[in-house]
């Protein structure tokens, strides 16, 4: 028997977001500089970004996109909210530090815009390059205009500059189970399905949350809290005030960002088909803040969406 299907919708927010393509030798260091680049960066209420994995491109993976230098790559993404004032300056300072910091020191790596050249865009390349203390030098390979730093292995090539675009940040699903096996295996799959969509990333460690959290709390210095109504531990002693539905023992949220709309509505439906016939997987929801969050609504069905 499937699960129930919530009549009710994500409230996604707008952001900025860059993205990145680094390659490598294989796909062991490659691996070894998505991990650190993307380390760190689940949750933009203490995290200066939320970043993760696209998609690998290249030799053992979308082979339809070609990597300039013909070696394995992956696509990085990262997001920062578009209401924040300082969402440029913590944008470009949170690609120059994870690119300068964890993509630069990984061996065999090397760092390529997306984007389209009429984007908006930060000088990264040049900033990087000043890590070779005099030695770096402009270069052009694979039909791009590069900086080359000489370092211990090598050489760290990278482009000039790199863009920037508005995406979408906050789209989200919840996985009511009657156990933490169910919950977690849902969510498991729905993951799985979510990412095979081009442009969107799960920024949480496994793509998945198991503490959701509120706006706010009662404690003035913290932004935000666990979100008690939901807790299936709380729910005798919160008696009305719970909201979790009878038989959910436990809840895992899968967190989606991505490139617009449109892409995560996409990856939000191929998401709820792979998981809802998961055993002992009893409703599957989202959150929402009744709008007051952000006007990117991702309806759970998918007739609303059309009506909407």
């Amino acid at each position: 028997m499937a699960a129930e299907i919530e009549d009710t919708y994500a409230e996604g927010f707008r952001s900025i977001y860059a993205e990145v393509l680094v390659t490598a030798r294989d796909r062991k260091w490659l691996d070894h500089a998505i991990h650190a680049a993307t380390g760190n960066a689940s949750s933009s209420i203490m995290c200066d970004c939320e970043a993760g994995l696209d998609r690998y491109v290249g030799p053992g993976g979308d082979e339809s996109y070609a990597t300039p230098d013909g070696r394995p790559g992956a696509i990085i993404q990262f997001h920062v909210p578009r209401f924040r004032k300082d969402r440029l300056e913590a944008l470009e300072r949170s690609l120059l530090v994870r690119v300068c910091q964890n993509v630069l020191t990984c061996a065999t790596t090397s760092c390529f815009n997306t984007f389209a050249e009429g984007d908006a865009w930060f000088p990264l390349g040049r900033k990087l390059s000043y890590f070779g203390d005099g030695h770096q030098f402009k270069t052009e390979r694979y039909g791009r205009k590069l900086y080359a730093v000489p370092i211990l292995g090598g050489e760290f090539v990278i482009d000039k500059r790199f863009g920037y675009r508005d995406g979408v940040m906050g789209g989200n699903l919840w996985f009511m189970g009657d156990s933490v096996d169910s919950a977690l295996e849902a969510a498991e799959r729905a993951t799985a399905a979510a990412l095979t969509v081009p442009g969107v990333i799960a920024p949480f460690p496994g793509g998945i949350a198991s503490s959701g959290s509120k706006a706010g709390s009662s404690y003035k210095f913290a932004i935000a809290s666990t979100y008690e109504a939901f807790c299936p531990t709380l729910k005798e002693k919160l008696g009305d005030q719970s909201k979790v539905p009878a038989g959910v023992a436990s809840i895992m949220e899968l967190i989606i960002n991505g490139s617009d709309l449109a892409t995560l509505v996409k990856s939000t439906q191929k998401a709820i088909e792979a998981c809802k016939d998961t055993p002992g997987l009893i409703r599957i929801s989202a959150g929402n803040y009744g709008g007051r969050l952000g006007k990117s609504f991702i309806y759970l069905r998918p007739e609303k969406q059309t009506a909407n």
